[in-house]
C-alpha cells in the first residue's frame, strides 16, 4: 500500500515556505550554528536542517587540478573539466546545509592504462584531499562518533568527509591495498564503477554485458575484508546478480549510494534512456532493504527539488523510510548548473539540502522521516560497519 504523506504547512505556496526570510531566533538550535544561519530560511525549515546529520551519500570531491578525465583517456570539454577554483569544501558543505559528504573519485575515468596506474591514481588524489583537509581544518569521519561530533555544537563543528571512491580498481588482486587505504581513512568503498580491475575484476557492472558470473571470488573476499576492517560496501553500478552474491557473502549491511526507481525516468525521454541502465528495480531494492541496507537517491532524473522529493517518496513507498538516504552523484566544488550540489538545478538558489527539507515538509513528510532519509539511515549502516574500529 502506498505511504500517504500530508502536508503540515498548507497555508504557503511552496515558494513562499521556501524562501521566507527570517532571522535565526524563530529556531530550536540543535547542530551547529551555521545550519540555522543562512539567510532567507523559514525557520521551520532551519529547525529540521539544525537538527539532522544531514549526508550526502554519494559526491565527487574533486580539489582544483585533480579532476579525472572520462575513460579511454578523451579530455573534457574545458567547460566540463574545470572545477571553481573559488569554491572550498568546508564553504560549500556549510552553504548545502550539510554535515558530511562521502567524498569520491571516479577511479576508472583517471587515466589507468597499466597495472598501477590505478593505486597511483587514488593515493595521488587521497594526498590532495589531505592538503585540502588541512588547509580547511577538517577532516574524514573514522566512525560514527566522528559524525555525531561534526554536528555538535559544543565541539566547535566543522563540516566533515567520509571518504570513498567510486571504482576499486586500485587493488589489482593484492587485497592488502583495502587495509592501505584504510590506514588512509578510506570508510566507503564502492566496489564498481564501469570498468573493470585491469588485473582481477571483482563482479559485473550494470553498463556492460555480463561476462563474470556476478560477483567473482576475489570480489567475495573483497567484500569481506571491508566488513573484517570496518569500511562500508557500496554496491552502486553493480548488476543484480553481483548485488545478491555481495549480500551472501557481507556480514554487514550494504548500500547503494546514488540510484533511482526503474519506474522514475523524468520528463527528458534521451536522459531517461541514457540513466536507464543505472536505475533499480522495486524487486532489487526490496532485497538490498531486506538485507538492512539503504539506497540513495540521486538527482538525475529531477528537474527540480519537488520532482526529487517525489522520487524519494517513491522509494519510501517501495522499501520504507528507514531505507532510503540521499546521494546525490554531484560534484561539491563544481559552480556548474545541473553538476553543483548547490546548483543541482537551474532555479536552486540557495543551499541544496535546505531547499530539499523545505520541499520535503511541503510534501508531508515529518522532521523524523527527514531526519532518517536526510542522514540518519546512512549513520546507521555506518555505525554498525565502522563499530569497534578506530
Amino acid at each position: 500500500m502506498s505511504r500517504v504523506l500530508k502536508s503540515h504547512y498548507p497555508n504557503f505556496s511552496r515558494r513562499e515556505f521556501l524562501t521566507t526570510a527570517v532571522g535565526a531566533g524563530g529556531a530550536m538550535l540543535l547542530g551547529p550554528a551555521w545550519l540555522s544561519a543562512a539567510d532567507g530560511v523559514d525557520p521551520r525549515v532551519a529547525q529540521v536542517v539544525s537538527g539532522t546529520i544531514g549526508i550526502d551519500m554519494h559526491n565527487h570531491v574533486y580539489p582544483a587540478g585533480t579532476e579525472p578525465h572520462p575513460q579511454h583517456g578523451q579530455p573534457r570539454r574545458q567547460e566540463e573539466q574545470q572545477q571553481a577554483p573559488s569554491l572550498f569544501l568546508a564553504e560549500e558543505i556549510k552553504r548545502s546545509g550539510l554535515t558530511a559528504v562521502c567524498a569520491a573519485y571516479v577511479l576508472d575515468f583517471a587515466p589507468n592504462d597499466k597495472p598501477g596506474d590505478a593505486r597511483d591514481n587514488f593515493l595521488s588524489w587521497l594526498t590532495a584531499i589531505d592538503a585540502q583537509l588541512e588547509k580547511e581544518h577538517m577532516h574524514r569521519a573514522l566512525n560514527l562518533k566522528d559524525l555525531q561530533a561534526a554536528h555538535d555544537p559544543l565541539k566547535h563543528a566543522q563540516p566533515i568527509i567520509v571518504q570513498t571512491v567510486e571504482g576499486a580498481q586500485f587493488i589489482e588482486g593484492r587485497l592488502e591495498r583495502v587495509e592501505e587505504v584504510y590506514k588512509r581513512g578510506v570508510r566507503h568503498l564502492q566496489l564498481l564503477h564501469q570498468q573493470d580491475d585491469l588485473v582481477s575484476p571483482l563482479g559485473d557492472v550494470i553498463t556492460s554485458p555480463a561476462h563474470l558470473g556476478g560477483l567473482t571470488v576475489f570480489g567475495a573476499k573483497v567484500v569481506q575484508e571491508c566488513n573484517r576492517l570496518g569500511i562500508l560496501v557500496d554496491l552502486a553500478h553493480a548488476s543484480p546478480e553481483t548485488i545478491l552474491e555481495a549480500l551472501k557473502v557481507a556480514t554487514q549491511p550494504l548500500i547503494v549510494s546514488h540510484t533511482g526507481l526503474d519506474t522514475r525516468t523524468g520528463g527528458n525521454p534521451r536522459m531517461a534512456e541514457m540513466m536507464k541502465p543505472h536505475l533499480i528495480s522495486k524487486e532489487r531494492a526490496k532485497v538490498v532493504a531486506g538485507a538492512g541496507g539503504v539506497i540513495g537517491v540521486w538527482t538525475k532524473l529531477a528537474g527540480s527539488p519537488k520532482e526529487f522529493v517525489e522520487n524519494i517518496k517513491a522509494m519510501v513507498d517501495v522499501v520504507g523510510i528507514d531505507h532510503v538516504g540521499i546521494g546525490t552523484d554531484t560534484d561539491l566544488l563544481s559552480s556548474r548548473v545541473g553538476q553543483g550540489t548547490n546548483k543541482a538545478w537551474p532555479a536552486l538558489t540557495g543551499g541544496f539540502f535546505y531547499w530539499v527539507v523545505g520541499e520535503m515538509l511541503l510534501q508531508g513528510f515529518t522532521p523524523d522521516e527527514i531526519g532518517k532519509v536526510g542522514g540518519g539511515n546512512f549513520c546507521r549502516v555506518f555505525g554498525q560497519a565502522t563499530a569497534g574500529h578506530a
